[in-house]
């Protein structure tokens, strides 16, 4: 079933999100597009039943103020001006709005993810045809549900490739080679890549750097499992919406280029498959478990593309990777050991490129701290901290610095988002 769609159009709004969330919580489908889209993009979504004119902050591009074409007025839908979701996002109240999408539009509540698994189905299969695809499977959240799409719109026609980059946490590799190689079937490549990545990673301080050297490697290394293959047309990805407004709008500016967006190399030679890339992670959540994915697998910890990559921050040395690995083994256990797991959205260590004097057997150390952040959202664009209680903080300490090596502190991060970010690189 085809949903109705409400169109926001972006003319520089900081509020694009919150509307689109604020719509779809209506049970209506809703879409944020660029300003300079055209009738005809447009008219190739059937089922538009109005278009909201987003203004904002962030209206000036090059020295310009943006507008929409002109031509984009003959669509044929109610159009509401800039101002209308302004005032709405800031009053709280749903009352117009719903007025706006029931009475005026006439839209259907019709959004739900029996329908979106059902379009997104549909979709692939007119996109794939009989031809094949090589998804991008790191035993995430966001791929996991590809995964389970894919292999429901076009079942053997899915080569799902897992890539140990060395920057996975503890135990990682091995799950997902059990949970999709033995206990879903799935024509799955394991690829031991540790070597490789970290090689090329050596010396490297900016995180942006690092981030599109590992998404291009990554790319490369399909690339090489596809010639492996035949007839390979398809790459598939677990982009979602916060991937791409986080890596820079025409009218936003970039808080960080994600991996699967920023890092893509100009001559590849796949044509991307991501069904997710509207979606917030909490829609991703809800659509696994439409799939029938288990909830270990859907509410497992979200995690980086670059993996502990971003987490080891400046230079990646391996043995500042290896005692992020384990101080992160250590506090996602005492988290399950406390009945946090579910309950906190998000929780990990880091460690970054600094050393201080500490005291350890008597004597002086010179070691590095690790940094436990604990974060809760709805949807990754905002996010607030945790306050764990301090025997919890005890005790993770406590095992931190007597059981991962060069270690001498444990810092607990209450900065929340904004200003912060969820990840620090």
């Amino acid at each position: 079933m085809k949903q109705d769609m409400i169109v926001i159009i972006d003319l520089g709004s900081e509020e694009n999100s919150r509307l689109a969330r604020e719509i779809r919580a209506l049970g209506v489908y809703s879409e944020i597009y660029p300003h300079d889209i055209t009738l005809a993009e447009l008219k190739a979504n059937q089922n538009i039943k109005g278009v909201i004119l987003n203004g904002g902050p962030n209206n000036v591009v090059d020295g310009e103020e943006i507008n929409v074409k002109e031509e984009i007025y003959s669509l044929g839908v109610p159009f509401v001006a800039y101002d209308f979701p302004k005032a709405l996002c800031e009053k709280g109240d749903e009352s117009n709005l719903k007025s706006w999408l029931f009475n005026v539009c006439k839209a259907e509540a019709n959004w739900n993810m029996a329908n979106f698994v059902a379009d997104q189905v549909e979709l692939l299969r007119k996109q794939i045809g009989d031809k094949k695809v090589l998804l991008a499977l790191s035993g995430g959240v966001d791929s996991s549900v590809v995964a389970a799409l894919l292999i429901k719109a076009v079942g053997k026609n899915v080569t799902c490739v897992h890539v140990n980059h060395g920057l996975l946490r503890k135990g990682e590799p091995e799950q997902v080679i059990n949970v999709f190689g033995k206990e879903l079937d799935a024509d799955l490549v394991y690829v031991d890549a540790v070597d490789r990545f970290l090689n090329k990673l050596e010396g490297v301080t900016d995180p942006e750097q690092k981030r599109k050297i590992i998404g291009a490697e990554f790319i490369r290394v399909f690339e090489e499992e596809a010639r492996k293959l035949e007839g390979i047309d398809f790459l598939g990805q677990g982009t979602i919406y916060p991937d791409i407004v986080e890596s820079g709008t025409k009218t936003g500016k970039a808080v960080k280029a994600h991996h699967n967006v920023g890092g893509l190399p100009d001559d590849l030679k796949f044509e991307l498959v991501e069904p997710l890339k509207y979606l917030f992670k909490d829609e991703v959540r809800a659509c696994g478990k439409e799939l029938g994915l288990p909830d270990n697998m859907v509410y497992r910890q979200p995690f980086p593309g670059p993996g502990l990559g971003v987490r080891c921050l400046g230079a990646i040395t391996r043995d500042r990777l290896e005692a992020v690995r384990e101080s992160d083994a250590i506090l996602r256990e005492e988290f399950d050991n406390a009945g946090l797991r579910g309950k906190v959205w998000q929780y990990f260590t880091l460690i970054p490129d600094v050393k201080s004097v500490g005291v350890r057997d008597n004597a002086r150390s010179f070691e590095w701290p690790v940094i436990i952040r604990a974060v809760n959202t709805i949807d990754a664009m905002t996010a607030s901290i945790e306050p764990l209680p301090y025997d919890l903080l005890a005790k993770i300490t406590a095992r931190i610095l007597s059981e991962v090596k060069g270690v001498n502190r444990v810092l607990y991060d209450i900065t929340p988002k904004p200003t912060g970010t969820i990840e620090w690189e």
